[in-house]
């Protein structure tokens, strides 16, 4: 199984509120969704998120990591994550949607703090900047896309324009206990910017990549009597190890299991002949030494502590941070499964979604008869540009 991630090219939040319609945010360390109380009166505007992955690295990890066919056969996820800044409990029950853009917009260099007002970069008015001044559509719009219209709202028409339909469109909803991180599958978002990056195919079977819109749904944008709080994540330019991610999940694991022995009970778990140190790009093949911790006596010329088993296909690796301890790549059922063959247990581990200059460690956990156990063998490695 594997966890294969990529990170933003670029990102901004738009603003509808009357004193933030020209203002790029582009280079700002944060992302929000946010109902802002009017300077003037007491109505609430809300913001929305761009964000855009590159071609290239969409290309590669589905043509030469994934495999096309595997990508497309309903098996793959494609999940957009960002981290929330500030972890809070909700008072209610919170929908959030991901819309394919269906124009192209540029980053900017502005920043929320910028005095003056930056407005060199995409805006809610416009999709380039105030000198250029190409807007977002407000009507007459092309075909199967939409935009903001919100019709009586005194709302500032723009914040973007997106194709429609379920197979351009994601969704997240938030319960009154749940993290606010966003881990929403875009599977069929990313299909389509494959369509059009692999084949060409145009509108409705691919389109451009012009990047992810993220916001709240028309009716509660369109309530402008009250907040829905503030969602605050990291952005790209974050000083953190937070950034947004698009997230490649599949099954690549096999189980030969020729000559291995199936191991339960009290084990010795180990990564054995692995490095301490991987390049950014690397993807490492990393293996593990499974055997009895109290092996059987028995009368050979070799030593019962060098039997080399296998657990149950039941188990699987995370990856966490060495110094924070945060879970980069949890503990999955369906995508984190380990391998087996001759030699014993393996996984492939893609650096690429990892921050460089930043050491990890990796837990495995076993399910069988016996129960769930998870196993820590002290291994630590470091990512390196």
């Amino acid at each position: 199984m594997a966890y294969y991630s990529i990170f933003p090219e670029i990102d901004s939040t738009i603003y509808s509120h009357p004193d933030r319609t020209f203002m790029n945010t582009g280079k700002d360390e944060i992302l929000e969704l946010v109902k802002e109380r009017g300077t003037t009166n007491s109505r609430h505007y809300p913001s929305r998120i761009l964000i855009k992955f590159k071609n290239e690295e969409i290309k590669s990890v589905i043509s030469d990591t994934i495999g096309s066919s595997k990508f497309n056969d309903g098996t793959t996820k494609a999940n957009l994550q960002l981290t929330t800044v500030q972890p809070q409990t909700l008072t209610t029950i919170l929908n959030i949607e991901a819309f394919a853009v269906s124009q192209s917009w540029h980053e900017g260099s502005g920043r929320y703090s910028n005095l003056p007002t930056s407005s060199n970069g995409v805006t809610w008015k416009y999709r380039d900047n105030s000198v250029t001044q190409s807007p977002w559509p407000t009507s007459s719009f092309q075909a199967g896309t939409t935009g903001s219209i919100i019709s009586g709202s005194g709302l500032e028409k723009g914040g973007g324009s997106w194709y429609t339909g379920s197979l351009f469109q994601g969704s997240q909803q938030f319960l009154n206990s749940d993290s606010l991180d966003i881990d929403m599958d875009v599977t069929s978002i990313v299909q389509k910017h494959s369509a059009s990056l692999f084949a060409g195919d145009t509108y409705p079977t691919g389109v451009t990549n012009n990047g992810f819109i993220v916001k709240h749904p028309d009716s509660v944008e369109e309530n402008t009597s009250s907040s829905f709080g503030e969602m605050q994540y990291f952005s790209v330019d974050t000083h953190t190890i937070y950034p947004p991610k698009l997230c490649f999940k599949w099954d690549d694991s096999t189980h030969t299991k020729q000559s291995v022995s199936k191991k339960s009970g009290s084990l010795n778990v180990t990564l054995y002949k692995n490095k301490q140190e991987f390049n950014q790009n690397d993807e490492a093949l990393l293996r593990i030494h499974v055997r009895d911790k109290y092996p059987n006596r028995t009368f050979s010329t070799t030593s019962n502590f060098l039997n080399v088993g296998y657990f149950t296909t039941s188990s699987f690796y995370s990856v966490r941070d060495a110094y924070t301890e945060e879970e980069i790549i949890p503990f999955d059922d369906n995508f984190t499964k380990m391998s087996a063959d001759s030699e014993g247990m393996y996984f492939k581990l893609y650096m690429k979604g990892l921050q460089p200059e930043r050491y990890y460690r990796i837990l495995f956990k076993n399910k069988n008869n016996d129960g769930t156990t998870i196993y820590d063998d002290d291994y630590h490695f470091k990512v390196v540009r």
